[in-house]
């Protein structure tokens, strides 16, 4: 048998019986949830928020509206700001007391 053929039926073989991974490309995992965030949004549109603290990204809050629509809000709106600022300090105070 030919060298060069034994040696490519051993790749393919390798190829075909290597274990496959379930993890994403990198250019998918260090991509921020958030490209673009909203400057203004009332607080009575918003139904629920969640923040999201990734390493490569900027913090990210996600709002979800009423409308079930989700869109990223700008952290450093005032309201926002002083949300968790009431948040932090309610924790705070519930530990003391604890």
């Amino acid at each position: 048998m030919d060298v060069k053929l034994l040696a490519i039926v051993a790749a393919l073989t390798v190829l075909t019986y290597a274990p496959t991974t379930e993890a994403k490309p990198i250019s998918l995992v260090e991509r921020c949830y958030c490209r673009s965030t909203v400057n203004s949004l009332p607080r009575g549109y918003i139904r629920e928020l969640r923040f999201i603290h990734t390493p490569n990204c900027p913090f990210q809050v996600i709002a979800r509206l009423k409308t079930n629509k989700e869109v990223c809000v700008n952290p450093e709106i005032r309201w926002l700001q002083q949300y968790l600022k009431n948040a932090i300090h309610k924790m705070k105070k519930s530990k003391k007391g604890n």
